[in-house]
C-alpha cells in the first residue's frame, strides 16, 4: 500500500533494514535459538499432564489452546519471523489441531468428554471477513484514493497554512495535520508522507539548533497519538471495539462517531501537551520557517469524486448513530464507488497492507478459540478475577500493554491481551462499574498500546523518524516516557470519569 505514498523510499528503506537485520549471518543462530525456545516451551505445555495446570475440568483441546497461545506470544516478543507470519501460523495450527476439521491423529482415540469442544473451522476462517477487517479495508482504500488524487497534498497545504510561519506554530501545524491524517490513514503511511513534506523544512533550519529534532520527533508522536482518535486510526482501537461490540459478549454497540466523541477531546489535549513538551525540550533558534509543500491536487472528475466520497464517508462514520448505518457497512461505500469508477484499479488493491489484516485476523482467531473451546469460561471460574481490586486490574493492564507494545508491535500486543482482558472484564463486571466498567478496561488497553513509543523499534513511525538521522535514541526515549506517563494518567482519568457517569 505504501508504494503510492510520498516518502515511500523511507518505508522501503525501513523494511529493507529490518530484513537485512533478520537475515544477517550473526542473526541466523539467534533466530534459530528463539524459534527453538518458542517451539520447545509450547510443546512442553502441550504434553504436560492436564492435572498440572490446576484448572478443574480442563479438556485436551483447552490445554492445546494454552500451548498455542504461548507460541505466538513468544514469537511476537522474539521477532524470529515477521509478525504477520506468526498470525498465519496461528490460524493454520488452530485449524489443524483444535477445530472440527482437525487432522485425525489429534482427535482419534480420545473420549469426547476428555477431548472437549472443538472450534468450528468456519468460525476461525470467518475472522478474515470480520466486519472490523472490512472497516480496515475501507480505510486503506480511502487512503490510496486520497493519495492518487492529490487530496493528501491539498489537505496538508490548506491545513498548514493557518499556522503561519512562526517556528513554534509551524511545529503545532505539523503535529495537528499529522494527527488528522493518522486518524484515517495508517500511522506508517502518514509518517512517511509528513516526513517527506518536512524534509525541505529541516534543511532550512540551523544545523546546531534543537528545533529540527523537535520537528522530526513530532511526526511519530503525532502519528501514534492521532491514531487513537478513530476506530480505524490504529489496529488496537479496532481490536478493542470488536470485543466491546461483540453480540455474544459485551454487546455495547459503540459506534464510530461515539468513539470519536470521547477520544477526540483526549487526543487533542495530548497533542497540545506534546507540542508544549517539544518546545521545552527542543527550542527553535530560527524564529520563522517558510513552508513549501510540493505536489498538486488533481481536478479531473475522478479526483473530484474522491473528494466528495471521502467527505461523505467520514460524515457517515461520525453520524452512524443517527443514520442507523453501521460504520463497518459505511466502509464498503468507498470500496464500491472507487472500484466501479476506476479510481481504484487491480494494481491498487494489490498494494493494500494485507500483513496488517493478517495480524488482526490472527488475533481474532485466538479470541474465537478461547470462547468456543470453553477455555474462557474455565479461566473465569479458576481465576478469581472478581476478587481483584478494580484499580489494579484496570491500571495494571494498561501498564502491561504499554510495556509490551514498546518491544513488540502495538497490534500484536492488543491481539494477545485484549481477548484475555475481555474475559476478565466480563467476570468482574460489577466490580469494575465504579471505575467505568469493562469499557475502561478495554479502551485503556488500546490507549496503553498506542502510547508506546519509547524506542525506534516500538512503532514504524518511530523507526522512520529515527532513520532521518535527526533524532538520537535518548531523545526518543525521553519524549516517549514523558508522553507515555502523561497519556496514561490523563487517559485513565478521562475514561474513569466518563465511564462512571455512564457517558461511554
Amino acid at each position: 500500500m505504501y508504494k503510492i505514498f510520498r516518502g515511500f523510499h523511507l518505508v522501503e528503506a525501513y523494511q529493507d533494514l529490518k530484513k537485512t537485520r533478520r537475515l544477517a549471518e550473526n542473526k541466523i543462530v539467534s533466530r534459530g535459538v528463539k524459534l527453538a525456545v518458542a517451539i520447545t516451551l509450547s510443546l512442553i505445555l502441550w504434553c504436560l499432564p492436564i492435572e498440572s495446570f490446576g484448572i478443574e475440568g480442563l479438556t485436551v483441546i483447552e490445554q492445546r489452546l494454552i500451548s498455542i497461545f504461548i507460541f505466538p506470544t513468544l514469537m511476537w516478543v522474539f521477532e524470529a519471523v515477521p509478525a504477520w507470519t506468526t498470525s498465519v501460523l496461528i490460524v493454520v495450527i488452530l485449524l489443524l489441531t483444535v477445530s472440527d476439521s482437525s487432522l485425525w491423529l489429534f482427535t482419534q482415540g480420545i473420549p469426547a468428554e476428555e477431548l472437549g469442544n472443538l472450534v468450528k473451522y468456519k468460525s476461525i476462517m470467518h475472522c478474515f471477513a470480520d466486519p472490523i477487517i472490512m472497516l480496515f479495508i475501507g480505510g486503506f482504500i480511502l487512503a490510496i484514493a486520497a493519495t492518487k488524487s492529490g487530496l493528501d497534498v491539498l489537505l496538508a497545504r490548506v491545513m498548514l497554512k493557518p499556522f503561519g510561519t512562526q517556528s513554534r506554530y509551524v511545529l503545532l501545524g505539523f503535529i495537528m495535520v499529522t494527527a488528522f491524517f493518522s486518524m484515517f490513514l495508517s500511522n506508517t503511511a502518514t509518517a512517511a508522507m509528513m516526513l517527506t513534506f518536512l524534509t525541505p523544512v529541516l534543511k532550512s533550519l540551523p544545523a546546531d539548533g534543537k528545533g529540527k529534532i523537535g520537528l522530526a520527533m513530532s511526526i511519530p508522536v503525532a502519528a501514534n497519538i492521532g491514531g487513537m482518535g478513530t476506530p480505524i486510526g490504529t489496529p488496537p482501537n479496532a481490536i478493542a471495539l470488536k470485543y466491546l461490540n461483540d453480540p455474544e459478549g459485551l454487546n455495547l454497540n459503540i459506534g464510530f462517531g461515539e468513539w470519536m466523541g470521547f477520544m477526540m477531546p483526549y487526543t487533542i489535549v495530548i497533542l497540545f501537551i506534546a507540542w508544549f513538551i517539544m518546545l521545552r525540550l527542543f527550542p527553535f533558534k530560527q524564529k520563522t520557517i517558510e513552508l513549501q509543500i510540493d505536489g498538486e491536487a488533481k481536478k479531473d472528475w475522478r479526483s473530484i469524486l474522491v473528494y466528495v466520497t471521502f467527505a461523505i464517508t467520514v460524515l457517515l462514520w461520525m453520524s452512524d448513530k443517527f443514520t442507523g448505518v453501521n460504520s463497518n457497512v459505511v466502509a464498503m461505500i468507498p470500496v464500491a464507488v472507487f472500484c466501479v469508477t476506476g479510481v481504484i484499479t487491480k494494481r491498487d488493491l494489490e498494494e493494500i497492507s494485507w500483513s496488517v489484516l493478517w495480524m488482526v485476523a490472527g488475533g481474532f482467531a485466538l479470541g474465537v478459540a478461547l470462547q468456543e473451546t470453553g477455555l474462557a469460561q474455565h479461566m473465569i471460574k479458576s481465576i478469581p478475577f472478581n476478587t481483584w481490586p478494580p484499580v489494579l486490574m484496570i491500571v495494571g493492564s494498561g501498564l502491561i500493554c504499554y510495556a509490551m507494545a514498546n518491544f513488540i508491535s502495538h497490534t500484536a500486543t492488543a491481539a494477545l491481551l485484549v481477548p484475555i482482558l475481555a474475559i476478565a472484564g466480563i467476570s468482574m463486571r460489577d466490580n469494575l462499574a465504579t471505575l467505568g466498567g469493562v469499557e475502561t478496561l478495554l479502551i485503556g488497553a488500546a490507549v496503553g498500546s498506542s502510547l508506546a513509543m519509547v524506542l525506534p523499534i516500538s512503532t514504524p513511525p518511530n523507526a522512520l523518524a529515527h532513520a532521518t538521522g535527526m533524532i538520537q535514541q535518548k531523545d526518543m526515549e525521553k519524549v516517549g516516557l514523558i508522553m507515555g506517563a502523561i497519556g496514561l494518567v490523563l487517559g485513565y482519568t478521562m475514561l474513569i470519569i466518563l465511564g462512571s457517569n455512564g457517558l461511554l
